[in-house]
């Protein structure tokens, strides 16, 4: 008599499916699996079917859930996600004081003391720094973050990449508790502990001194903004500025598309690129009734001058300056520039308390610090004479 069949779950089927694929590398690690929903049509169960098969793989270490994103493929034997998980009895040992920092680029001075801060203030409560430059991009950023996980660093502390508005790692990490401070910017969505300068008020302060000049035709000057959150701060401090004093927004007065990396080549080799100061040349030709400029950045401030300069209008009698960040020797430029100070160093040095202090209780209460900025007064600020007349 021939032995009845023995019936395999529903779900047992589905994991041995999943496993199948993960084990001949049709999924990798790192990938994300098809959804509930799409298991569920794929094999006419239902999802509660397909949450059990998941669930299995979850408690083996295979898979890895984020939420609302889906399922992925753990990138190691242990499983995702691989956290720190501290032990009072090791703390003091010297082989596990590291911590990693995220860099997009190091190329001028607010960078640089940035890094400064962090490293100086990491020495002295004993922890060791690995700096990572993520080259301003997002799958860099990501494939670093795992790489630097997997050396086993404590901390880290990661200054994201321009328009960046999401970064499934970051989530992963901070949901995980994992000890983590994003530095300079935050991100919209993900409750993440940051420290970050004050950009709406320093924006605000800068275009208020131009209209205490008598300027009311303001320019907006800027890279692509959208999805950089310290950028997008100071262009709402730039309007709330206007409003302030009752003077319409005027979007033809905007320039905002401009790529940050080639605007930097400015502070690197002291020549403005002539395909974004001829575009700059336009747009003052255009709005020949504009009487002054805020730039988002020392890079795009300077470059603006060097664009009036070669079309024969002069800063500050004919087009008054302002910028974010100040820089090395600014005082001695032919055109001492007025602009908004931030405080790079003490930055750096408030991300490193705060991420030790995350370390020692990674529960605590997630937090936002801010830190002021300062107007430096000099000579590329003059009086509007039409309006004076």
């Amino acid at each position: 008599m021939a032995k009845p069949t023995v019936r395999v779950p529903l779900y047992t089927q589905i994991r041995e499916y999943v496993l199948d694929k993960i084990n001949k590398k049709v999924w990798k690690p790192g990938d994300r699996l098809p959804s509930e929903n799409e298991f569920a049509a794929q094999f006419d169960v239902s999802r509660i079917t397909v949450k059990n098969a998941l669930s299995q793989l979850i408690d083996e270490n295979l898979i890895y859930r984020v939420q609302g994103k889906g399922s992925f493929v753990s990138t190691n034997t242990a499983g995702e996600p691989i956290i720190f998980h501290s032990d009072p009895a090791t703390s003091d040992n010297k082989e596990k004081q590291l911590v990693a920092y995220l860099m997009p680029r190091l190329e001028n001075t607010f960078t640089a003391q940035l890094l400064n801060g962090i490293e100086n203030e990491l020495t002295r409560l004993d922890y060791r720094l690995i700096y990572c430059k993520t080259y301003d991009s997002q799958e860099k950023e990501k494939q670093i973050l795992r790489e630097v996980i997997e050396l086993g660093v404590k901390g880290i502390i990661i200054f994201p990449v321009d328009g960046e508005t999401y970064n499934e790692e970051i989530l992963r990490l901070t949901m995980n508790e994992f000890p983590l401070v994003v530095v300079d910017r935050y991100l919209r969505g993900i409750e993440t502990n940051c420290v970050c300068s004050d950009n709406v008020e320093g924006a605000r302060i800068a275009t208020a001194h131009l209209i205490s000049h008598g300027h009311s035709r303001i320019g907006f000057v800027s890279t692509a903004y959208q999805g950089t959150t310290s950028i997008e701060d100071r262009l709402i401090g730039y309007e709330k500025a206007l409003a302030e004093c009752n003077i319409p927004v005027e979007h033809r007065l905007r320039q905002v598309h401009f790529d940050a990396e080639t605007v930097n080549s400015i502070l690197k080799d002291g020549v403005a690129e002539p395909s974004i100061k001829e575009e700059i040349q336009s747009f003052l030709q255009q709005n020949s009734d504009m009487t002054a400029i805020f730039a988002i950045n020392a890079a795009m401030g300077l470059t603006v001058i060097d664009a009036a300069k070669e079309m024969g209008i002069s800063v500050p009698e004919k087009l008054s300056v302002i910028f974010f960040d100040n820089y090395e020797l600014a005082a001695l430029s032919a055109v001492p520039p007025t602009c908004v100070s931030q405080k790079e160093k003490e930055m750096g040095e408030e991300a490193a308390r705060l991420l030790v202090s995350i370390m020692h209780n990674p529960k605590q209460e997630r937090r936002k610090i801010i830190t002021s900025t300062k107007l430096i007064e000099r000579k590329s600020v003059a009086s509007n004479l039409q309006t004076q007349l």
